[in-house]
């Protein structure tokens, strides 16, 4: 696992890593239990991927490019897929922001179940995308 860069800082010195590890903790909630359930399956389908903190304070995690986002709201932990719009979802998990002709995203509320062999898959679509331009 990678950061943005060898040894990058930001925010306060910490590491986009450690303000990933900060947000999931200050959640104390099940926001935060999605959040490190997802960042968990993003780093098990591709192991090679970069965390970011961009947007002071939005998760990112990028391949060749950014695969994903990962904002929390009070109803809501919303995954983005920079390029969604361009990958196979046969599982349906897309279901917000299907009208746009880039970005493509998957609202968690709680109490929702994800596909997580699916959500795997996308997220290795993702990065063959990023990787095969």
């Amino acid at each position: 696992m990678k950061d943005q860069k060898a040894g990058a800082k930001d925010e306060g010195g910490a590491s986009p890593s450690g303000l990933i590890d900060a947000r999931i903790a200050e959640l104390n909630d099940w926001r935060g239990q999605t959040l490190a359930r997802v960042r968990e399956l993003i780093k098990l389908a591709d192991p090679d991927v970069v965390e970011e903190w961009k947007w002071r304070g939005v998760p990112v995690w990028s391949h060749a490019g950014i695969l994903c986002t990962g904002e929390t709201y009070k109803n809501a932990v919303k995954l983005t897929f920079a390029k969604g719009a361009s990958l196979a979802d046969p599982a349906g998990l897309f279901n917000a922001s299907l009208d746009g002709n880039t970005r493509r995203a998957i609202d968690l509320h709680e109490g929702d179940r994800m596909d997580e062999k699916a959500f795997t898959a996308l997220i290795r679509a993702a990065v063959a995308l990023n990787t095969s331009r």
